[in-house]
């Protein structure tokens, strides 16, 4: 079973907790690297176009989109 854990993050200059499971936080520090920008400006980019509520699951669908790009 996956294990979730509370990430904290900054958007905008705000901290805020996600919780996310450990394979998609591994997934965030890859594409993070791979864009040579960190976390937090990922999540804060994916923050301001997310169509939920959640910013978890934006987060969560995020990174599965991403990875179904690289099929």
């Amino acid at each position: 079973m996956p294990n979730s854990n509370k990430r904290t993050v900054k958007i905008d200059g705000h901290i805020t907790s996600v919780f996310l499971e450990t394979e998609f936080w591994e997934e965030i520090l890859k594409l993070s690297k791979k864009e040579n920008t960190t976390p937090d400006k990922i999540i804060s980019k994916i923050d301001k176009t997310k169509n939920t509520s959640n910013l978890s699951s934006a987060i969560r669908l995020y990174v599965l989109n991403h990875l179904k790009g690289q099929l």
